[in-house]
């Protein structure tokens, strides 16, 4: 039985059983292909941990939202044969979750594992779309000899048939620039996201089913200098708070 120390929102009994929960989430506690600091493989733990200290009511939502049930999964463990080994375990894992019909909640963990996470919520969710928050384009066909890098990411889910929008991009290589005007990729960099109407027009292109991957490294590195690959400029925590409320209006 789980513990009060390693459940999300430190939820226990009823509120975190699997079978009765509405949500399952699921650490992910991976960083094989980080390429400047290390240390994400910590990011499930500490989140986990700070959600304890978190008030249940929620003041902009104005309920209790943990009543719907949240189970807090068993960790990824990681596949010490690589990264294609590894996007397939955490595929298999999420499946499982999608099938049994829950809202799935992973924490990662660099951002490669997102790939998988989306072929999982495809099983279930044919006309999908993909909501990328991100400093980074993560187009790269391949990088470091790996295509299940964090940085290919994004590709590995264009592979996938999958339309995607970027907000707060404002990095990508020249390799990735062409990638984007040959595909006409919809990207809102977080310049852009000081225009009037923008989260408008980032919603637009997406389908009425939603994946949303967030990387830390979206918001100015202001509000998470810890993150591994910062870039200067990024969103603030009201941007993607409004971004988010938006989407659940209008999509699900």
């Amino acid at each position: 039985m789980q513990s009060f120390d390693d459940t999300f929102l430190g939820l226990c009994g009823a509120q975190a059983d699997y079978g009765r929960a509405a949500c399952a989430v699921l650490p992910i506690p991976y960083d094989a292909t980080t390429s400047y600091a290390t240390g994400t493989r910590e990011g499930p733990r500490a989140i986990i941990a700070a959600s304890q200290q978190v008030e249940l009511y929620d003041a902009d939502l104005r309920r209790e939202s943990h009543r719907c049930g949240i189970a807090t999964l068993a960790p990824i463990e990681p596949d010490a044969r690589g990264p294609a080994e590894m996007n397939e375990r955490i595929f298999r894992a999420a499946r499982r979750v999608v099938r049994d019909g829950k809202f799935l909640l992973a924490l990662g963990g660099e951002h490669s594992v997102t790939s998988a996470l989306v072929r999982a919520a495809l099983t279930r969710h044919k006309r999908l779309s993909v909501l990328q928050i991100d400093a980074h384009a993560d187009l790269r066909d391949s990088y470091q000899g790996s295509p299940y890098s964090h940085a290919c990411v994004m590709r590995r889910v264009h592979d996938l048939g999958v339309p995607a929008v970027g907000v707060g991009i404002r990095s990508y290589c020249s390799e990735e620039a062409r990638f984007i005007r040959k595909h006409d990729k919809p990207l809102f960099s977080a310049r852009d996201c000081r225009e009037e109407n923008w989260i408008d027009a980032a919603l637009e292109p997406l389908t009425d089913t939603v994946y949303v991957t967030i990387d830390i490294d979206g918001f100015d590195p202001a509000y998470a200098p810890g993150t591994g690959t910062p870039e200067p400029g990024g969103l603030d925590w009201f941007q993607v708070c409004d971004l988010l409320s938006a989407l659940t209006r209008s999509k699900r």
